[in-house]
């Protein structure tokens, strides 16, 4: 079973609200940048990637918690973490029963882990690939 398949079966499996929000916020990081490849990590957890992680969530008893693996170096205009706010480098958002999704707010912060994962890639590699980068970008 693929990635994508296994947290088709997650989804699915969640039948109370938490599959619903679950199913939109995956559909919301998908929309935000058509190049996210959705991964099955830690025994369970679906990740979203795209030049490094972006994010991974994971259903709990009473919420559905997005976690962005670089959060505290992002922009958040919105306020969408609500969660993890303490430390140095994540930062999540906790859904609740009854919540409602930001969704351009979401796919701002969606594009901003992006950016910010390009930006990493792109001050580790050597100056020869930086250039490529750069030219596939523009194009």
């Amino acid at each position: 079973m693929n990635p994508s398949e296994r947290i088709d079966q997650l989804i699915a499996e969640l039948t109370d609200w938490r599959g619903k929000m679950f199913a939109s916020i995956r559909k919301r990081i998908l929309e935000a940048d058509q190049e996210i490849v959705e991964e099955w990590k830690w025994m369970g957890s679906p990740v979203w990637s795209h030049d490094g992680i972006i994010a991974v969530a994971n259903a709990h008893k009473g919420k559905v918690k997005l976690t962005f693996a670089h959060g505290a170096s992002l922009p958040d205009p919105d306020k969408l973490f609500n969660a993890g706010l303490e430390g140095n480098m994540r930062r999540a958002i906790d859904f609740f029963e009854g919540d409602k999704i930001n969704e351009r707010a979401l796919q701002n912060l969606v594009r901003a882990a992006v950016d910010y994962n390009q930006i990493k890639l792109k001050k580790k590699a050597p100056v020869g690939i930086r250039a490529k980068i750069d030219k596939n970008k523009s194009t």
